[in-house]
């Protein structure tokens, strides 16, 4: 998080530590914009500005997914940033993280999270309707900045630094860490109401998955009602239940027998790399119109090799990592991988 284990304990005088909180470390509250400053380390006409014109210092951006089309992201200005970055340092790390969220954590993955649902029978995939826009102004402020731990004033002025006309924006370094503590009672309540019945059950951001022996129709609708709760909605378009025998793939995994890369995410792989060490990186950029130099794209593709790898030994994906990181090196662009 950027703070040394004195730094943690090195909080101003005006501020109140209680007992050890949910996460095991010391909780802060925060009844004085002197001790927001101090331990921001930004003053208070800076955050104030900042907080009356957020939405100046966002910008949006198309990126392409994985799945065809594109996902819209709003990513801050720098100055935006480093405040949003102390924010998430030295505040949301402190709060405590249900065991059954996998993302946006340390030691989350998206292996971890396809790891608990190898082997089982049945298999059911639900997900969140537009989850960062569906995570609001109140929301945030009750359950992040609440009353028990910052003046009112602060809570204002936090939940305004961190959000773009009162929605999450998907982009902002807050953001992963505040949806994951809107959402720590529902993981809480699904997964222990799970854990009672034999289903195994995580979350990875929107992405809820569940296996075991069970019947999905009970399961569907306690997420249903857990997620009004929180004024949110099951995107019922993508609700997918895998039954044995058919396969089954969580988060990009696959769970079959064991934790797998998908064929399809190999084979993507294997005809990049046949068409870039036949024809060279440049020729078969310019062929396939992929926009980009070429030391973006080597390290695009030593993200996914990597990323494989990360799920399983391959000798061919080790052999293509090692082509591209001296065709990186021979481009001058070399570093540590």
């Amino acid at each position: 998080m950027g703070l040394n284990t004195a730094s943690k304990l090195r909080y101003s005088h005006s501020s109140v530590l209680l007992g050890r909180g949910e996460a095991g470390l010391n909780r802060v509250v925060y009844r004085e914009l002197s001790s927001l400053e101090a331990d921001l380390g930004y003053s208070a006409k800076a955050l104030y500005t900042l907080s009356n014109s957020v939405c100046a210092h966002y910008k949006s951006v198309r990126i392409p997914k994985n799945s065809g089309g594109y996902r819209q992201l709003l990513i801050p200005d720098d100055f935006l940033k480093a405040v949003q970055r102390r924010i998430a340092e030295r505040l949301l790390l402190f709060e405590a993280v249900s065991p059954y969220a996998t993302a946006y954590r340390p030691g989350g993955s998206t292996l971890i999270n396809a790891s608990v649902h190898v082997g089982k029978r049945t298999l059911l995939k639900l997900d969140i309707f537009h989850f960062f826009d569906g995570i609001i102004y109140p929301l945030v402020k009750e359950k992040v900045f609440p009353p028990e731990t910052y003046a009112e004033h602060l809570r204002i002025l936090l939940t305004l630094l961190c959000m773009y006309r009162d929605v999450l924006p998907q982009g902002a370094p807050t953001s992963p860490a505040i949806s994951n503590i809107i959402m720590r009672d529902f993981d809480d309540a699904v997964g222990t109401w799970c854990q009672q019945r034999g289903i195994s059950y995580t979350r990875y951001c929107d992405d809820m998955t569940f296996s075991g022996d069970f019947a999905p129709e009970p399961v569907i609708d306690l997420v249903r009602a857990e997620l009004r709760k929180l004024g949110l909605l099951l995107n019922e378009r993508k609700t997918t239940v895998v039954y044995k025998g058919q396969r089954k793939i969580v988060t990009g995994i696959v769970v079959n027998e064991k934790v797998n890369i998908a064929a399809a995410y190999k084979r993507q792989i294997r005809q990049e790399m046949y068409y870039c060490m036949k024809y060279g990186i440049a020729s078969h950029m310019e062929k396939c119109r992929i926009a980009g130099t070429t030391v973006t794209y080597i390290q695009k593709m030593l993200g996914k090799i990597n990323y494989a790898l990360s799920v399983c030994r391959s000798d061919e994906l080790i052999r293509y990592r090692e082509w591209l990181r001296r065709e990186q090196q021979s481009a001058g662009a070399f570093r540590e991988e």
